[in-house]
């Protein structure tokens, strides 16, 4: 009796585990079922041969057929199973190319010179990074609006009697003054600060708001592309006073203007006009195509696995933000030709896809 019932909930644990992946998977993205499903028939045989001598006892002693049509239905799925990693290795596509996701924040503060310098290690094809001004000079920086400088820099203990909503409250000077590394080693957002060293951990606490042309002149120095959103903080500001800015602070660099992935989309024909040399990025598919253009950057779910296949239509494809090597190696196979990512340091050691079959 104890065999029996131990082999009624082993079963029906296993077939519950599999209809909650099944159903969660479907419900998001029936593409990414197809491409788990090699990996989750693998479990389910396994997890058979582990309890098949109690189920074979169940069986002899009550002729149930339930473990029969289950055994049946796991071994001849992979009939129906169609996966992007099935393919031979000569077939495999280039390994996707890894942009820096505010540098490499999982080794240092977020958009941070150290972040940056950090992702160089990483062999990175470009530094993706977050854009506001203020007083006509960029400078690097997420979060804004009411959220601004509050997660990253110490602007509360610097300013304590201060209402601080906008860069409009600040000189540039005074944001360049602020501490951005301290609430890295506090918070520790990655659960990595411990595998840094005291040197690395001193660095970090002395990190500073970095300006766009610190950036570009370590781009410019390792030949890196840099791409960037921009955020409009300032009130008195305009888009057109906000992009002649970064235009300009950009040409004023020297940058080879091939480097410079232009990704805001307001002002793009102006920009266009004055800085012929940029590469235009489109987070929009139809926008690209009447730009005439052959560059996508869009959120991974966000696009079919059919879509990102348009690199054979010799369109580069950037999909964000991807960490996890088994989101990577799907996306290798599907042909994506860049991810941006936290975890440089982790993917440029993947040698080829984990579920390559």
């Amino acid at each position: 009796m104890p065999c029996c019932w131990l082999s009624f909930v082993a079963v029906v644990s296993l077939l519950s585990l599999s209809w909650l992946y099944i159903c969660l998977i479907s419900f998001n993205d029936q593409e990414e079922l197809n491409a788990t499903a090699p990996f989750l028939q693998f479990g389910a045989v396994a997890a058979l041969t582990l309890i098949s001598s109690f189920v074979f006892q169940a069986f002899h002693k009550n002729k149930t057929s339930l473990f029969a049509v289950v055994s049946a239905a796991i071994f001849l799925c992979p009939l129906l199973i169609q996966s992007p990693c099935f393919i031979e290795l000569k077939d495999l596509p280039e390994k996707p190319k890894l942009i820096a996701h505010r540098g490499a924040p999982m080794l240092a503060p977020e958009n941070t010179m150290m972040a940056f310098e950090r992702s160089v290690t990483c062999g990175v094809m470009a530094f993706e990074t977050d854009v506001q001004i203020k007083d006509r000079i960029p400078f690097l920086m997420h979060d804004n609006k009411n959220e601004f400088l509050l997660r990253t820099t110490n602007v509360k203990e610097s300013f304590p009697e201060r209402s601080i909503t906008s860069n409009m409250d600040l000189t540039f000077e005074e944001i360049q003054n602020l501490n951005a590394g301290e609430w890295f080693l506090k918070k520790d957002p990655f659960w990595s600060v411990s595998q840094l060293s005291e040197e690395e951990k001193q660095t970090a606490k002395n990190q500073t708001v970095p300006s766009l042309l610190q950036l570009l002149e370590l781009a410019k120095q390792h030949n890196i592309s840099v791409i960037f959103d921009l955020y409009q903080t300032e009130k008195t500001s305009t888009d057109s006073g906000d992009t002649a800015a970064i235009v300009d602070t950009i040409q004023k660099s020297d940058i080879n203007p091939g480097l410079i992935l232009w990704l805001p989309p307001d002002r793009r024909k102006s920009v266009k006009e004055t800085a012929p040399g940029f590469v235009h990025i489109y987070s929009n598919l139809s926008e690209m195509k009447i730009n005439n253009d052959r560059h996508l950057n869009v959120k991974y779910s966000k696009l079919s696995m059919k879509r990102i296949e348009l690199r054979a239509d010799n369109i580069t494809v950037n999909l964000w933000v991807v960490n996890e090597r088994w989101l990577f190696s799907l996306l290798w196979c599907v042909g994506a030709s860049s991810v941006t990512t936290n975890s440089c340091h982790l993917l440029k050691d993947v040698k080829q896809p984990d579920w390559f079959m």
